[in-house]
């Protein structure tokens, strides 16, 4: 099975196992990792996803092999974006929005459509050695999964061109200093890293946290005042719901000084 899932309390880690394709995506792993998260959204006890590519390799992009006896328009004809409801990408989840956040976990390449779906998740841990690039630049393969929406909000327009444009390789130091990724940590322990930043985030208050990261990822786009005015009306029940039973444990001397342990 090239996708499976493992479960630790709330946080899933969706696992993407092609190993001897360097986890490039076919049709058949695309719509098995589209399943998997649309399962971890639906799940009421899911809270925080982690995604990992196994063996050393997050994803090479697209199986080129597979695309080369595709007819053309056939190809296309599968890539239509419906107006309405979940819609599944050419790598997968890559179109899904989610209300739960998702953590990637990246070793080795995340290059081509494996880029997009780095950009894709809220945040990226990567090992060092890993990397990014738009590879599918050599091939005349063009970003669909999100690459020119998503990368110029992370690194900015002008980091994103040279990006886009050149395709070359980005170091997991550089993607760390451009916003590319949020850690980087030992050859090999990004899964590890990701795991414990998805069990942090899971111990909080899920409302309240959920309704920031919505107005977060969806203020793009708006003025000043409508964004604010959108945040205003995704927070305000997480007052009452959540934020008064928060400030009585803070009452009760729980949290006191900064301390995350015990809340």
């Amino acid at each position: 099975m090239a996708v499976r899932i493992e479960k630790d309390g709330a946080v899933w880690t969706v696992i993407h196992s092609r190993v001897k394709a360097r986890n490039a995506m076919d049709p058949e792993s695309a719509q098995a990792l589209y399943e998997a998260f649309r399962a971890f959204e639906a799940d009421p006890e899911a809270r925080v996803a982690v995604f990992w590519g196994e063996g050393g390799v997050f994803c090479a992009g697209w199986d080129l092999k597979r695309v080369a006896h595709f007819e053309t328009p056939g190809v296309m004809a599968s890539l239509e974006y419906p107006e309405d409801g979940d819609v599944i990408g050419p790598m997968g989840p890559s179109r899904l929005e989610l209300s739960k956040p998702v953590i990637a976990a990246i070793e080795g390449p995340a290059v081509a459509g494996g880029m997009e779906l780095a950009i894709w998740a809220d945040m990226r841990v990567m090992g060092e050695g890993a990397f990014m690039g738009v590879y599918c630049r050599r091939w005349g393969v063009p970003l669909i999964d999100g690459g020119t929406v998503r990368l110029p909000r992370l690194v900015g327009e002008g980091r994103a061109m040279d990006l886009i444009l050149t395709g070359r390789k980005v170091e997991a130091e550089e993607c760390l200093a451009i916003g590319l990724c949020e850690y980087v940590v030992p050859k090999g322990e990004a899964r590890q890293k990701a795991e414990a930043l998805a069990q942090e985030i899971a111990r909080f208050p899920q409302g309240c946290m959920r309704a920031d990261r919505s107005s977060a990822r969806g203020q793009a786009g708006h003025s000043e005042r409508a964004a604010m005015r959108r945040e205003w009306d995704g927070s305000r029940g997480m007052v009452a719901e959540e934020g008064a039973a928060g400030a009585a444990r803070f009452a009760r001397g729980k949290g006191r000084h900064g301390d995350f342990g015990e809340i």
